[in-house]
């Protein structure tokens, strides 16, 4: 029998914000606990969706290989959340693997339980379907952004969304190091060493924390956000981005050094 503080920890999960405490209750009793070890798959790209991860602690990072060996990284994800929705209305398989960067704690709901909600509810049905869209609105703007603005911005970007989750303190952990972040914006490792400089002459980061895969202290969120606007002026903003785009010219070679492990979202 769980007891209160075990299930009502799926309300805070947006996906089942609207449920009411007996599906709550429900959901929790179906549902599995897995927990995953720093760098072991939750799942892998393809895979069968049969069930809806819950992420209830820790971090977990997306990615996907492409036949030629590079890895696109789509981000990461901290509880409480839920996992790769899309896969599990689709059928399709996953969308991406799933690995674990710090210790994570997750309920894995069957995607029976968890599609007879939707086709009971209405309220449940609409609340996914807003959450979905305005996830799909995201990521096409975060596509948009990965064309159109140069990686100073990017990166500029990234670093004040991270600072917006709660319990940062001022700090932005990277996932996993510059090579995962060059991964997650789409450039190379040494453009993104150098906008990172950049950043950190200017005064507007601290140098980044030694251990659990560092972090990033912001020191002046206002000055950054004028780096992240497409127009913004500041040091470093007139550098051309035809120099840029030939730094990312560099990542068709060399790209798969480094990157065997088969990870992501």
């Amino acid at each position: 029998m769980p007891t209160a503080a075990d299930w009502r920890r799926l309300q805070d999960v947006p996906l089942f914000a609207a449920l009411p405490e007996p599906d709550l209750r429900r959901l929790w009793d179906t549902s599995v606990p897995r927990h995953y070890a720093p760098g072991e798959t939750l799942r892998g790209r393809g895979s069968p969706a049969d069930h809806l991860l819950i992420l209830l602690d820790g971090t977990a990072s997306a990615s996907a290989t492409t036949t030629t060996g590079r890895v696109v990284r789509f981000g990461t994800w901290t509880g409480p959340c839920a996992l790769d929705k899309v896969a599990l209305l689709d059928g399709a398989g996953h969308t991406a693997t799933f690995t674990a960067l710090t210790p994570c704690a997750v309920r894995a709901v069957p995607r029976a339980r968890f599609t007879a909600l939707l086709d009971d509810s209405a309220a449940v049905r609409a609340h996914v379907l807003r959450l979905l869209a305005g996830q799909a609105r995201a990521q096409q703007e975060r596509f948009t952004d990965t064309a159109t603005l140069p990686c100073e911005a990017r990166l500029a970007a990234w670093l004040l969304d991270g600072l917006s989750q709660a319990g940062t303190d001022g700090h932005v952990s990277l996932p996993g190091g510059q090579r995962e972040l060059a991964d997650l914006l789409g450039v190379t490792r040494v453009t993104v060493n150098r906008a990172l400089c950049r950043l950190r002459r200017d005064g507007l980061i601290g140098p980044a924390d030694s251990g659990g895969g560092g972090r990033i202290r912001v020191l002046a969120p206002e000055l950054l956000a004028l780096r992240a606007a497409p127009d913004a002026g500041g040091p470093g903003q007139g550098r051309g981005r035809g120099q840029e785009r030939g730094q990312e010219r560099e990542r068709g070679q060399g790209q798969g050094q480094g990157q065997g492990q088969g990870q992501e979202r």
